[in-house]
Protein backbone atom coordinates (compact mmCIF):
# COMPACT_ATOMS: atom_id res chain seq x y z
CA UNK A 1 0.00 0.00 0.00
CA UNK A 2 1.46 3.43 -1.29
CA UNK A 3 2.96 5.58 2.06
CA UNK A 4 1.28 8.60 0.34
CA UNK A 5 -0.29 11.77 2.44
CA UNK A 6 -4.14 11.66 1.93
CA UNK A 7 -5.83 14.72 3.66
CA UNK A 8 -8.83 15.71 3.07
CA UNK A 9 -11.24 19.02 3.62
CA UNK A 10 -15.09 17.80 4.63
CA UNK A 11 -17.19 20.36 4.80
CA UNK A 12 -21.37 20.47 5.27
CA UNK A 13 -22.98 22.04 2.66
CA UNK A 14 -25.55 23.89 5.62
CA UNK A 15 -24.20 27.38 5.14
CA UNK A 16 -21.26 29.66 3.66
CA UNK A 17 -17.66 28.68 4.06
CA UNK A 18 -16.68 29.98 7.80
CA UNK A 19 -13.19 31.09 8.28
CA UNK A 20 -12.28 28.41 10.76
CA UNK A 21 -13.29 25.73 7.41
CA UNK A 22 -11.20 27.85 5.35
CA UNK A 23 -8.23 27.48 7.99
CA UNK A 24 -9.09 24.03 8.28
CA UNK A 25 -8.60 23.69 4.24
CA UNK A 26 -5.49 25.72 4.05
CA UNK A 27 -3.66 23.87 6.83
CA UNK A 28 -4.75 20.57 5.07
CA UNK A 29 -3.51 21.48 1.60
CA UNK A 30 -0.39 23.17 2.96
CA UNK A 31 0.24 19.47 4.58
CA UNK A 32 -0.52 17.80 1.48
CA UNK A 33 2.16 20.30 -0.97
CA UNK A 34 4.41 19.75 1.91
CA UNK A 35 4.90 16.20 1.81
CA UNK A 36 3.79 15.83 -1.64
CA UNK A 37 0.78 14.23 -1.23
CA UNK A 38 -3.11 14.26 -2.08
CA UNK A 39 -5.76 16.83 -0.79
CA UNK A 40 -9.43 15.59 -0.97
CA UNK A 41 -12.50 17.38 -0.67
CA UNK A 42 -15.46 15.46 0.61
CA UNK A 43 -19.18 16.88 1.01
CA UNK A 44 -20.24 15.98 4.22
CA UNK A 45 -24.23 16.16 2.94
CA UNK A 46 -26.50 13.55 4.74
CA UNK A 47 -28.59 16.34 6.20
CA UNK A 48 -31.08 16.74 3.66
CA UNK A 49 -33.38 19.32 5.52
CA UNK A 50 -30.66 21.85 5.99
CA UNK A 51 -28.16 21.03 2.63
CA UNK A 52 -28.88 24.17 0.11
CA UNK A 53 -27.27 23.89 -3.61
CA UNK A 54 -26.54 27.58 -2.77
CA UNK A 55 -24.32 26.57 0.23
CA UNK A 56 -22.44 24.47 -1.96
CA UNK A 57 -21.68 26.50 -4.54
CA UNK A 58 -20.47 28.80 -1.51
CA UNK A 59 -17.93 26.39 -0.43
CA UNK A 60 -16.90 25.46 -3.52
CA UNK A 61 -16.45 29.57 -5.04
CA UNK A 62 -14.42 30.39 -1.51
CA UNK A 63 -12.05 27.44 -1.86
CA UNK A 64 -11.33 28.48 -5.29
CA UNK A 65 -11.10 31.79 -4.35
CA UNK A 66 -8.47 31.45 -1.94
CA UNK A 67 -6.45 29.19 -4.94
CA UNK A 68 -7.00 25.59 -3.31
CA UNK A 69 -7.07 23.24 -5.58
CA UNK A 70 -8.29 19.48 -4.51
CA UNK A 71 -6.99 16.38 -6.29
CA UNK A 72 -10.04 14.79 -5.57
CA UNK A 73 -13.61 15.93 -4.91
CA UNK A 74 -16.09 17.14 -6.79
CA UNK A 75 -15.85 18.73 -9.71
CA UNK A 76 -12.63 16.98 -10.25
CA UNK A 77 -13.52 12.94 -9.81
CA UNK A 78 -11.05 10.74 -8.27
CA UNK A 79 -11.23 6.73 -7.98
CA UNK A 80 -12.48 6.70 -4.40
CA UNK A 81 -15.78 8.33 -5.22
CA UNK A 82 -18.13 9.27 -4.47
CA UNK A 83 -17.04 12.35 -2.82
CA UNK A 84 -20.95 13.04 -1.72
CA UNK A 85 -21.95 11.27 1.14
CA UNK A 86 -25.58 10.98 -0.33
CA UNK A 87 -24.36 8.96 -2.63
CA UNK A 88 -22.54 6.48 -0.36
CA UNK A 89 -25.12 4.99 1.56
CA UNK A 90 -24.52 1.39 -0.20
CA UNK A 91 -20.71 1.48 1.14
CA UNK A 92 -21.93 2.15 4.86
CA UNK A 93 -24.52 -0.52 4.64
CA UNK A 94 -21.93 -2.72 3.53
CA UNK A 95 -19.32 -1.57 6.62
CA UNK A 96 -22.39 -1.93 9.25
CA UNK A 97 -22.42 -5.66 8.09
CA UNK A 98 -18.77 -6.27 9.17
CA UNK A 99 -20.09 -4.42 12.43
CA UNK A 100 -22.62 -7.38 12.52
CA UNK A 101 -20.46 -9.79 11.59
CA UNK A 102 -18.05 -9.22 14.44
CA UNK A 103 -20.93 -8.98 17.02
CA UNK A 104 -19.88 -5.13 17.33
CA UNK A 105 -23.52 -3.66 17.12
CA UNK A 106 -27.17 -4.80 17.98
CA UNK A 107 -30.44 -3.04 17.20
CA UNK A 108 -32.75 -1.33 19.32
CA UNK A 109 -36.78 -2.30 19.54
CA UNK A 110 -37.15 1.12 17.13
CA UNK A 111 -34.68 -0.03 14.71
CA UNK A 112 -31.81 1.92 15.89
CA UNK A 113 -28.72 -0.03 15.11
CA UNK A 114 -26.20 0.88 17.89
CA UNK A 115 -22.09 0.71 18.67
CA UNK A 116 -21.28 -1.37 21.20
CA UNK A 117 -17.86 0.43 22.81
CA UNK A 118 -14.89 -1.71 23.53
CA UNK A 119 -14.94 -0.03 27.31
CA UNK A 120 -11.00 0.28 27.04
CA UNK A 121 -8.59 2.95 27.67
CA UNK A 122 -8.20 4.79 24.41
CA UNK A 123 -5.20 7.31 23.76
CA UNK A 124 -5.70 9.97 21.36
CA UNK A 125 -1.81 10.46 19.94
CA UNK A 126 -2.64 14.46 18.32
CA UNK A 127 0.45 16.49 16.67
CA UNK A 128 -1.19 19.54 18.07
CA UNK A 129 -2.21 18.69 21.25
CA UNK A 130 -0.19 15.40 22.23
CA UNK A 131 -1.39 12.59 23.46
CA UNK A 132 -4.81 12.50 25.24
CA UNK A 133 -5.12 9.36 26.95
CA UNK A 134 -9.23 8.56 28.19
CA UNK A 135 -10.01 6.18 30.69
CA UNK A 136 -12.63 3.52 28.96
CA UNK A 137 -16.07 5.01 28.55
CA UNK A 138 -18.94 5.09 30.62
CA UNK A 139 -20.62 6.04 28.09
CA UNK A 140 -24.17 4.62 26.16
CA UNK A 141 -23.21 2.95 23.49
CA UNK A 142 -23.18 4.75 20.14
CA UNK A 143 -26.32 4.87 17.75
CA UNK A 144 -24.47 4.55 14.39
CA UNK A 145 -27.96 3.93 11.77
CA UNK A 146 -31.13 6.17 12.94
CA UNK A 147 -34.51 4.15 13.62
CA UNK A 148 -35.38 6.08 9.64
CA UNK A 149 -32.04 4.16 8.02
CA UNK A 150 -29.70 7.32 8.10
CA UNK A 151 -26.14 7.24 9.57
CA UNK A 152 -24.75 9.57 12.22
CA UNK A 153 -21.54 11.91 11.33
CA UNK A 154 -19.29 9.62 13.36
CA UNK A 155 -20.02 6.32 11.40
CA UNK A 156 -19.83 7.85 7.88
CA UNK A 157 -16.58 9.91 9.14
CA UNK A 158 -14.80 7.20 10.00
CA UNK A 159 -16.10 4.63 6.89
CA UNK A 160 -15.06 7.53 4.26
CA UNK A 161 -11.84 7.76 5.96
CA UNK A 162 -10.70 4.25 5.93
CA UNK A 163 -12.58 4.16 2.08
CA UNK A 164 -10.40 6.91 1.19
CA UNK A 165 -6.95 6.33 2.71
CA UNK A 166 -7.04 9.48 4.64
CA UNK A 167 -3.76 8.96 6.14
CA UNK A 168 -4.02 12.70 8.20
CA UNK A 169 -6.72 14.20 9.68
CA UNK A 170 -6.24 17.63 10.33
CA UNK A 171 -9.39 19.55 11.89
CA UNK A 172 -10.68 21.87 14.31
CA UNK A 173 -9.78 21.18 18.33
CA UNK A 174 -13.97 20.94 18.58
CA UNK A 175 -14.07 17.03 17.32
CA UNK A 176 -11.38 16.23 19.81
CA UNK A 177 -13.58 15.44 22.74
CA UNK A 178 -16.12 12.64 19.62
CA UNK A 179 -12.06 11.16 18.49
CA UNK A 180 -11.88 8.18 20.89
CA UNK A 181 -15.03 7.35 19.72
CA UNK A 182 -13.57 7.23 16.17
CA UNK A 183 -10.71 5.56 17.02
CA UNK A 184 -12.64 3.10 18.75
CA UNK A 185 -14.89 2.13 15.60
CA UNK A 186 -11.10 2.20 13.22
CA UNK A 187 -10.24 -0.87 15.63
CA UNK A 188 -13.62 -2.43 15.68
CA UNK A 189 -12.76 -2.80 11.78
CA UNK A 190 -9.72 -3.30 12.29
CA UNK A 191 -8.35 -1.06 11.03
CA UNK A 192 -5.34 1.59 11.82
CA UNK A 193 -6.53 5.18 12.87
CA UNK A 194 -4.98 8.39 10.19
CA UNK A 195 -2.98 10.72 12.52
CA UNK A 196 -4.60 13.74 14.18
CA UNK A 197 -4.09 17.21 14.33
CA UNK A 198 -6.77 19.09 16.22
CA UNK A 199 -6.03 22.82 15.52
CA UNK A 200 -6.88 25.46 17.92
CA UNK A 201 -10.66 27.38 17.44
CA UNK A 202 -10.31 31.24 16.09
CA UNK A 203 -12.17 33.43 18.87
CA UNK A 204 -13.22 36.96 18.58
CA UNK A 205 -10.88 39.61 19.60
CA UNK A 206 -12.80 39.55 23.18
CA UNK A 207 -11.74 35.94 23.21
CA UNK A 208 -15.41 34.99 22.85
CA UNK A 209 -16.32 32.42 20.53
CA UNK A 210 -16.38 33.48 17.10
CA UNK A 211 -20.43 33.05 15.63
CA UNK A 212 -21.41 32.81 12.33
CA UNK A 213 -22.75 36.82 12.39
CA UNK A 214 -19.47 37.88 13.62
CA UNK A 215 -16.73 40.55 11.63
CA UNK A 216 -14.41 38.25 9.76
CA UNK A 217 -16.61 34.85 10.44
CA UNK A 218 -17.74 34.29 6.68
CA UNK A 219 -15.23 34.23 3.80
CA UNK A 220 -17.75 35.79 1.51
CA UNK A 221 -17.12 38.62 3.88
CA UNK A 222 -13.83 39.19 2.57
CA UNK A 223 -14.77 39.03 -0.67
CA UNK A 224 -17.35 41.49 -0.68
CA UNK A 225 -15.02 43.71 1.30
CA UNK A 226 -12.21 43.81 -1.18
CA UNK A 227 -9.31 41.62 0.30
CA UNK A 228 -7.44 39.98 -1.96
CA UNK A 229 -7.54 35.66 -1.69
CA UNK A 230 -3.15 35.67 -1.38
CA UNK A 231 -3.76 38.33 1.45
CA UNK A 232 -6.88 36.37 2.95
CA UNK A 233 -4.63 33.10 2.76
CA UNK A 234 -1.52 34.32 4.31
CA UNK A 235 -3.56 35.82 7.28
CA UNK A 236 -5.49 32.53 7.84
CA UNK A 237 -2.60 30.22 7.80
CA UNK A 238 -1.07 33.23 10.31
CA UNK A 239 -4.06 32.10 12.73
CA UNK A 240 -2.36 29.09 15.03
CA UNK A 241 0.49 28.66 13.04
CA UNK A 242 3.73 30.44 13.53
CA UNK A 243 6.38 29.68 10.65
CA UNK A 244 10.02 29.53 10.94
CA UNK A 245 10.28 32.20 8.53
CA UNK A 246 12.11 35.71 8.68
CA UNK A 247 8.65 37.54 8.06
CA UNK A 248 4.93 36.56 7.96
CA UNK A 249 4.48 37.74 4.12
CA UNK A 250 4.72 34.56 2.53
CA UNK A 251 3.71 33.11 -0.96
CA UNK A 252 1.29 29.98 -0.86
CA UNK A 253 4.02 28.17 -2.51
CA UNK A 254 6.66 29.62 0.48
CA UNK A 255 4.51 28.02 3.59
CA UNK A 256 3.72 25.00 1.84
CA UNK A 257 7.66 24.34 1.87
CA UNK A 258 7.61 25.20 5.39
CA UNK A 259 4.21 23.90 7.40
CA UNK A 260 4.80 21.04 9.47
CA UNK A 261 1.42 20.99 11.83
CA UNK A 262 3.80 20.14 14.73
CA UNK A 263 4.51 24.01 14.68
CA UNK A 264 0.55 24.42 15.25
CA UNK A 265 -0.29 26.79 18.39
CA UNK A 266 -2.08 24.71 20.78
CA UNK A 267 -3.80 27.92 22.25
CA UNK A 268 -6.57 29.36 20.67
CA UNK A 269 -6.09 32.12 18.22
CA UNK A 270 -7.64 35.27 18.54
CA UNK A 271 -8.80 37.41 15.11
CA UNK A 272 -7.81 40.67 14.17
CA UNK A 273 -8.93 42.83 11.89
CA UNK A 274 -6.06 45.32 11.71
CA UNK A 275 -3.93 42.71 11.11
CA UNK A 276 -6.13 41.23 7.78
CA UNK A 277 -6.34 44.32 6.79
CA UNK A 278 -2.18 45.25 7.24
CA UNK A 279 -1.91 41.89 5.29
CA UNK A 280 -3.87 42.84 2.47
CA UNK A 281 -2.81 46.38 1.65
CA UNK A 282 0.70 44.10 1.64
CA UNK A 283 -0.44 42.16 -0.86
CA UNK A 284 -2.16 45.40 -3.05
CA UNK A 285 0.34 47.29 -3.30
CA UNK A 286 3.00 45.04 -4.88
CA UNK A 287 0.69 44.14 -7.70
CA UNK A 288 1.60 45.12 -11.08
CA UNK A 289 -1.40 47.88 -12.55
CA UNK A 290 -3.16 45.48 -15.09
CA UNK A 291 -3.66 43.09 -11.93
CA UNK A 292 -4.59 45.24 -9.69
CA UNK A 293 -7.19 46.93 -12.57
CA UNK A 294 -8.40 43.27 -12.94
CA UNK A 295 -9.26 43.02 -9.70
CA UNK A 296 -10.46 46.51 -8.74
CA UNK A 297 -12.77 46.75 -11.93
CA UNK A 298 -15.89 44.66 -10.47
CA UNK A 299 -16.09 47.15 -7.39
CA UNK A 300 -16.16 50.06 -9.93
CA UNK A 301 -18.90 48.82 -11.43
CA UNK A 302 -20.31 47.47 -8.47
CA UNK A 303 -20.72 51.52 -7.54
CA UNK A 304 -22.43 52.42 -10.72
CA UNK A 305 -19.08 54.03 -12.08
CA UNK A 306 -19.33 54.80 -15.73
CA UNK A 307 -16.11 53.42 -17.45
CA UNK A 308 -15.38 55.06 -20.79
CA UNK A 309 -11.59 54.82 -20.77
CA UNK A 310 -10.33 51.52 -19.44
CA UNK A 311 -6.72 52.66 -20.00
CA UNK A 312 -7.44 55.96 -17.78
CA UNK A 313 -9.34 53.72 -15.30
CA UNK A 314 -6.54 51.15 -14.64
CA UNK A 315 -4.28 54.15 -13.91
CA UNK A 316 -6.58 56.07 -11.91
CA UNK A 317 -6.92 52.93 -9.71
CA UNK A 318 -2.93 52.49 -9.16
CA UNK A 319 -2.69 55.66 -8.78
CA UNK A 320 -4.41 55.42 -5.03
CA UNK A 321 -2.90 51.60 -3.99
CA UNK A 322 -0.89 53.38 -1.71
CA UNK A 323 -3.82 55.45 -0.35
CA UNK A 324 -6.34 52.44 0.26
CA UNK A 325 -5.54 48.92 2.30
CA UNK A 326 -9.00 47.19 0.67
CA UNK A 327 -10.57 47.47 -2.70
CA UNK A 328 -14.16 48.01 -1.28
CA UNK A 329 -12.78 51.58 -0.29
CA UNK A 330 -11.50 53.25 -3.82
CA UNK A 331 -15.14 54.37 -3.84
CA UNK A 332 -13.83 57.25 -1.70
CA UNK A 333 -10.71 57.88 -3.71
CA UNK A 334 -11.47 56.99 -7.61
CA UNK A 335 -14.79 58.32 -7.95
CA UNK A 336 -14.00 61.77 -9.09
CA UNK A 337 -12.15 60.02 -11.46
CA UNK A 338 -15.47 58.79 -13.36
CA UNK A 339 -17.78 61.47 -12.36
CA UNK A 340 -17.44 65.40 -12.38
CA UNK A 341 -20.84 66.32 -10.72
CA UNK A 342 -19.41 65.29 -7.13
CA UNK A 343 -20.19 66.61 -4.26
CA UNK A 344 -18.35 69.31 -2.57
CA UNK A 345 -17.33 68.24 1.50
CA UNK A 346 -17.78 70.84 4.06
CA UNK A 347 -14.47 71.27 4.93
CA UNK A 348 -13.44 71.92 1.34
CA UNK A 349 -16.06 74.42 0.99
CA UNK A 350 -14.65 76.48 3.92
CA UNK A 351 -11.26 76.36 3.07
CA UNK A 352 -11.59 77.63 -0.57
CA UNK A 353 -13.61 80.42 0.76
CA UNK A 354 -11.28 81.44 4.02
CA UNK A 355 -8.93 83.67 1.58
CA UNK A 356 -10.46 86.17 -1.18
CA UNK A 357 -7.68 85.28 -3.06
CA UNK A 358 -8.01 81.97 -3.62
CA UNK A 359 -10.64 82.37 -5.78
CA UNK A 360 -8.16 83.71 -8.28
CA UNK A 361 -5.21 81.62 -8.10
CA UNK A 362 -7.94 79.05 -9.08
CA UNK A 363 -8.75 81.56 -12.11
CA UNK A 364 -5.44 82.23 -12.96
CA UNK A 365 -4.37 78.19 -12.56
CA UNK A 366 -7.28 77.36 -15.18
CA UNK A 367 -6.04 80.16 -17.86
CA UNK A 368 -2.73 78.75 -17.70
CA UNK A 369 -4.02 75.14 -18.27
CA UNK A 370 -6.14 76.82 -21.31
CA UNK A 371 -3.18 77.86 -22.85
CA UNK A 372 -1.50 74.54 -23.06
CA UNK A 373 -0.85 72.76 -26.15
CA UNK A 374 0.84 69.74 -24.43
CA UNK A 375 -0.46 68.02 -21.40
CA UNK A 376 1.46 65.54 -19.43
CA UNK A 377 2.58 65.81 -15.48
CA UNK A 378 5.92 66.93 -16.40
CA UNK A 379 4.50 70.01 -18.48
CA UNK A 380 1.45 70.46 -16.12
CA UNK A 381 3.97 70.42 -12.67
CA UNK A 382 5.67 73.42 -14.84
CA UNK A 383 2.55 75.29 -15.51
CA UNK A 384 2.03 75.49 -11.93
CA UNK A 385 5.46 76.56 -10.87
CA UNK A 386 4.56 79.23 -13.49
CA UNK A 387 1.24 80.43 -12.41
CA UNK A 388 2.64 80.28 -8.30
CA UNK A 389 5.66 82.83 -9.77
CA UNK A 390 3.02 85.10 -11.02
CA UNK A 391 0.82 85.23 -8.44
CA UNK A 392 3.64 85.66 -5.80
CA UNK A 393 3.06 82.65 -4.27
CA UNK A 394 4.66 79.06 -3.52
CA UNK A 395 3.44 76.16 -5.91
CA UNK A 396 2.46 74.31 -2.64
CA UNK A 397 -0.45 77.43 -2.14
CA UNK A 398 -2.36 76.03 -5.15
CA UNK A 399 -2.16 72.48 -4.71
CA UNK A 400 -4.61 72.13 -2.30
CA UNK A 401 -6.98 74.14 -4.11
CA UNK A 402 -6.60 72.93 -7.19
CA UNK A 403 -7.30 69.26 -5.69
CA UNK A 404 -10.25 70.52 -4.40
CA UNK A 405 -11.68 71.91 -7.08
CA UNK A 406 -10.93 68.79 -9.33
CA UNK A 407 -12.04 66.15 -7.12
CA UNK A 408 -14.30 67.69 -4.36
CA UNK A 409 -12.47 66.72 -1.30
CA UNK A 410 -8.62 66.91 0.03
CA UNK A 411 -7.20 63.68 -0.61
CA UNK A 412 -5.86 61.65 -3.35
CA UNK A 413 -2.70 61.01 -5.65
CA UNK A 414 -0.89 64.24 -6.21
CA UNK A 415 -2.64 67.12 -8.16
CA UNK A 416 -0.59 66.94 -11.29
CA UNK A 417 -1.37 63.03 -11.42
CA UNK A 418 -5.16 63.93 -11.16
CA UNK A 419 -4.97 66.41 -14.04
CA UNK A 420 -3.50 63.90 -16.45
CA UNK A 421 -5.79 61.29 -15.93
CA UNK A 422 -8.93 63.53 -16.32
CA UNK A 423 -7.62 65.42 -19.12
CA UNK A 424 -7.79 68.74 -20.10
CA UNK A 425 -11.72 69.94 -20.60
CA UNK A 426 -12.25 68.04 -17.74
CA UNK A 427 -10.04 70.09 -15.94
CA UNK A 428 -11.34 72.93 -16.80
CA UNK A 429 -15.15 72.26 -16.51
CA UNK A 430 -13.89 71.20 -13.36
CA UNK A 431 -12.51 74.19 -12.10
CA UNK A 432 -14.99 76.57 -14.03
CA UNK A 433 -17.69 74.55 -11.68
CA UNK A 434 -16.45 75.16 -8.80
CA UNK A 435 -15.16 78.82 -8.99
CA UNK A 436 -19.55 79.11 -9.84
CA UNK A 437 -20.86 76.78 -7.54
CA UNK A 438 -18.76 77.72 -4.54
Amino acid sequence: MSNQVRVRFAPSPTGYLHVGGARTALFNWLYAGNQGGKFILRIEDTDEARNTPEAMAAILDGLRWLGLDWDEGPEVGGDRGPYYQSQRKGIYDAYLAQLEAADRVYTEENGAVRFKFSREPITIPDLVCGDVALAGTEEPDMTLRRPDGSYIFHFVNVVDDIEMGITHVIRGEDHLSNTWKHIDLFHAFGKTPPVYAHIPLILNPDGTKMSKRDQGASVVSYMDAGYLPQAVFNYLCMLGWTPKAETEKLSAREMATLFDPKQIHSANARFDEKKAVWFNAQYLRELPQDELYALARPFLVKEGFSIQNEDMAARAVYSVREKISLLGELKGWTHYFFNEDYPYEAEVVTKLNAKTENKALLQAAAETFASMNQWDETSLHDALEKTAAAQSVKAGALMPLLRFALTGQNRGPGVTTILDLVGKDSSLRRIERTLQTV
